[in-house]
């Protein structure tokens, strides 16, 4: 079975999660499926924007396949952790934008999955959750060093320690979630902010995530330097001459990503 589905339309990579009769539960084989597929994009120049998503109604993904994890042996168990990891940071460091879309359970390795993304968007329907120390271990994809990222330690500390399970509202309100979108209207919107930044320059938008992303974790001075490397890349470009084209004929540009 095919438990991970890539297909790319108008410059969107959609990634599928796709075991929903296990609530897309993450197992060994679907890890190894996700890191081709996301190895695959790294070098897409078709693809501008990523979509991660959960196959049927109820899921984005369970988290781990608990069932699978109780057959493992020690070695295996850390075999497993030590993938997804791995996968999750590949994911990271896509050089395209990327997006969560979160249309129902999002728990344990589920979650970490999307804090690994650049966007979240949750289905008014979805519950979220770092659920693992209800299971006597703790988030191994990244999810104590993810989370207070995005949300500060107090915060973070809060739900990993108490294995709280928010809904999509509590989610957006600690900031985890970017908005929460009814479920009629769901992957529409998340499809229009898709299009918003399709609408730029590729590389100006790869290289405006790659200084952010770098330059974060730095001193000012060291993200500045960071900043005018890649502004340097988007110079020769044809898509910035395009740019300056189109704005004096007074129309849209048509970027190609070159």
């Amino acid at each position: 079975m095919c438990t991970i589905k890539l297909k790319i339309t108008n410059h969107i990579a959609y990634v599928t999660l796709n075991r929903p009769e296990t609530l897309n539960a993450i197992n060994y084989y679907m890890l190894e499926e996700l890191s081709r597929t996301v190895q695959l994009l790294k070098s897409s120049s078709e693809a501008r924007v990523v979509i991660f998503q959960g196959a049927g109604e109820k899921a984005f993904s369970v988290g781990a396949d608990l069932k699978e994890r109780k057959s493992l042996t020690e070695q295996e168990v850390r075999r497993n952790v030590q993938k997804i990891g791995e996968v999750f940071l590949d994911i990271e460091n896509l050089p395209q934008p990327t997006i969560a879309a979160i249309n129902g359970y999002a728990f344990g390795g589920g979650l970490e999955l999307a804090l690994a993304c650049d966007f979240r968007f949750a289905c008014s329907q979805a519950m979220l959750g770092l659920t693992e120390t209800s299971l006597a271990i703790i988030p191994g994809a990244g999810g104590t060093q993810r989370l207070p990222r995005i949300i500060g330690e107090t915060k973070a500390l809060e739900l990993i320690l108490t294995a709280k399970r928010m809904t999509a509202f509590e989610a957006e309100v600690y900031g985890i979630v970017l908005k929460t979108i009814e479920k009629e209207r769901f992957m529409e919107e998340v499809e229009s902010f898709a299009n918003n930044i399709i609408k730029n320059g590729p590389i100006a938008v790869q290289q405006a995530k790659y200084a952010i992303k770098a330059g974060i974790n730095t001193d000012l001075l060291t993200g500045l330097e960071i900043e005018r490397k890649a502004y340097e890349i988007t110079i020769p470009t044809e898509d910035r001459q395009e740019a300056l084209q189109a704005f004096a004929e007074k129309r849209k540009p048509n970027f190609k990503g070159k």
